[in-house]
């Protein structure tokens, strides 16, 4: 059970991450459109950041599978099978040459993912109350628990 609200802690942590890096791209892609950045600016703010926005979800897909939360595990997986498929295909980077070409489309293609990730957001923080007082519950009829022992529920099956 301890493992659980570990679980979701980190879940939050990585969706409030995931969700932090796109609503950054969002703001470099506005700050194009309004002439405030250069394409050069624009494009190397936004490249340096994909490779651990892809880190992140594959690692938040990873957990996910390893820790047998198949309705998060199946949320998860065509977003990391797309950002696979960019990567193999190496259409994850913005070229400098098209940005102004493709402006609009990387922009609905940053807000649909956006609003993904808020979907994913809510439901992390509606799984987090009671992980936490299932945690709670299970300390506080138990007094040989006295803080987060990690071992005993992550061998429990």
């Amino acid at each position: 059970m301890a493992f659980d609200i570990i679980l979701w802690l980190l879940s939050f942590g990585i969706s409030m991450g995931l969700l932090s890096i796109l609503f950054y791209q969002v703001i470099c892609l506005s700050d194009l459109e309004s002439d405030q950045l250069n394409a050069y600016e624009t494009a190397s703010k936004i490249n340096s950041i994909m490779i651990p926005e892809f880190a992140l979800q594959g690692a938040l897909t990873a957990i996910f599978l390893l820790t047998w939360h198949w309705f998060m595990f199946l949320i998860s997986v065509p977003v990391t099978y797309y950002n696979v498929k960019l990567y193999r295909n190496h259409k994850h980077l913005i070229d400098v040459t098209e940005i102004f070409r493709q402006l609009n489309t990387e922009k609905k293609y940053r807000f649909v993912k956006l609003g993904y990730y808020m979907i994913l957001l809510v439901i992390v923080i509606i799984r987090l109350p009671p992980a936490a007082r299932s945690f709670y519950m299970l300390s506080a009829h138990n007094p040989e628990i006295e803080g987060l022992d990690i071992r005993s529920s992550f061998l429990e099956f």
